[in-house]
């Protein structure tokens, strides 16, 4: 008698299991969360960056941070520094939220969105307040 392959049942083949995939699975806030968490993980990671450049310039002489000064105050430095502050405060919600998972809770559905909505609407609310903050403690916008 011939061996089996593995996977078959007396010659014939049984259907393989499918692994699921995006188009299986129903798109929830909290799935497109985790994906935005690591996005700005990896924003973080590139947005040492500029504090490398800061503090570069800062030791370089004024010049060097005139340079840096200039770009900041730009329309693209302003929008770059304000999504890196959003970026820092939705990594570090999305932290908070991975932390209350570890101690065992929030993992029903409901509270799962709810965590995920509090999240995206922390993070923005959250940034919002540190950029009028910040421009009321430098007298205005400049």
């Amino acid at each position: 008698m011939a061996e089996l392959e593995a996977g078959t049942t007396s010659g014939s083949q049984r259907p393989r299991p499918l692994s699921p995939h995006l188009g299986v699975y129903k798109m929830m806030l909290s799935f497109v969360m985790s994906g935005f968490h690591r996005v700005t993980g990896m924003v973080l990671y590139f947005g040492i960056v500029l504090l490398a450049w800061w503090l570069i310039a800062a030791a370089s002489g004024p010049n060097a941070y005139a340079n840096f000064e200039w770009f900041m105050g730009s329309l693209i430095g302003r929008l770059v520094l304000f999504g890196y502050t959003w970026g820092l405060l939705h990594h570090t919600l999305g932290g908070i939220r991975h932390l209350i998972w570890d101690n065992i809770h929030g993992f029903e559905p409901a509270e799962r969105e709810m965590l995920a909505l509090a999240t995206i609407v922390g993070s923005i609310s959250l940034t919002v307040i540190v950029w009028v903050v910040g421009y009321l403690a430098m007298g205005g916008p400049r």
